[in-house]
């Protein structure tokens, strides 16, 4: 289980970082937009270009951003029963809905869209509006959103297991003032642990 914490450890310390970085493409988004706005009611000038990278930023954020979302605990979900089950039976839901919902949807829209994103490629795929941009780019997104997702929810139902087994605490519990990150520090202790231990 060490192990697998550990693996656990690296895929939210790169999906962290991937959720950080995809933050500013919101800030971006909105410099574009703002910009793509005053050009055109200034200088009566557009260019489809601006209107194409908008949406390939915001597809960005959100594929980027979904397996940040899920480590945090932040993705919507309906708490109306949930939030009546005790700590352990919720990560029982977890672990279930991961592996028979989460996990099945995310890598049969990896597998199916691989094809279609390598044939974009080869095919160099251009919008068809005058002055738009390469399509291919934003395809290439789909897997890798996906991909970081899957990744994310075996990590999420590992930590979940190791829940269960009282080796950390619970990884979807909020305190006041605690961050995620306060699990993960928790984790990297009892790993630490483990090796002075076989030290």
């Amino acid at each position: 289980m060490q192990l697998l914490l550990k693996l656990a450890g690296w895929v939210d310390a790169l999906n962290e970082r991937i959720g950080q970085s995809a933050k500013w493409l919101v800030l971006v988004c909105v410099l574009i937009s703002a910009g793509n706005a005053v050009i055109r009611k200034a200088f009566d000038m557009s260019s489809n270009a601006f209107l194409e990278i908008q949406w390939y930023l915001f597809s960005a954020i959100f594929l980027l951003g979904a397996a940040y979302t899920l480590k945090h605990n932040e993705h919507i979900r309906i708490d109306i029963l949930l939030g009546k089950l005790s700590p352990r039976k919720q990560a029982w839901v977890d672990i279930l809905g991961g592996l028979f919902f989460l996990l099945p949807m995310a890598i049969a829209i990896f597998y199916y869209a691989w094809p279609v994103v390598t044939q974009m490629i080869a095919s160099g795929e251009q919008s068809a509006d005058p002055g738009g941009l390469v399509r291919w780019p934003v395809w290439v997104l789909i897997p890798i959103g996906f991909g970081l997702l899957i990744a994310q929810a075996i990590a999420e139902i590992i930590k979940r297991v190791a829940f269960l087994q009282g080796l950390i605490p619970d990884p979807a519990e909020k305190h006041s003032g605690q961050t995620a990150e306060t699990v993960d520090t928790h984790l990297d202790a009892v790993l630490d642990q483990d090796k002075g231990g076989r030290a």
